[in-house]
């Protein structure tokens, strides 16, 4: 029974490292295109500034589809879809696929700043992701 329940703990454990690995993989990419040190403190900075939305001209901020806590789950302000929560402790699963990532802040970034994110604002997301 021992072994049964070890096996199932280091499984659990698997997105979690995996999605560690993905985010190291990025970062190392935004470092060669220039980007400094990482801070999960900026990251969280970001995520609850407010700009101007291109469209509405109201004030949004990734915290008003996703929250202000990153471990809970969010809804599209227009659609309401479900966002499933960005913490990697929270949805692992969720910052495994670095293609899906890259699509994603291309998105949300045009439409919460109004332009794209930066190789240094996505490093500091992603540190903020896996510090929560």
């Amino acid at each position: 029974m021992k072994t049964v329940i070890m096996i199932l703990a280091c499984m659990a454990a698997i997105p979690a490292h995996a999605s560690e690995v993905v985010i190291a993989q990025l970062q190392d990419t935004y470092h060669s295109d220039g980007a400094g040190a990482f801070s999960a403190e900026r990251g969280k900075g970001m995520w609850m500034q407010t700009f101007k939305q291109q469209e509405s001209g109201k004030p949004v901020s990734c915290a008003t589809c996703h929250t202000a806590d990153i471990r809970q789950r969010g809804a599209h302000v227009r659609t309401g879809k479900i966002i499933e929560p960005m913490a990697a402790s929270t949805n692992a699963e969720g910052l495994n696929d670095p293609k899906k990532i890259e699509k994603w802040f291309l998105r949300n970034c045009k439409w919460t700043m109004g332009r794209e994110c930066t190789a240094q604002e996505k490093g500091n997301f992603l540190a903020y992701f896996l510090s929560e």
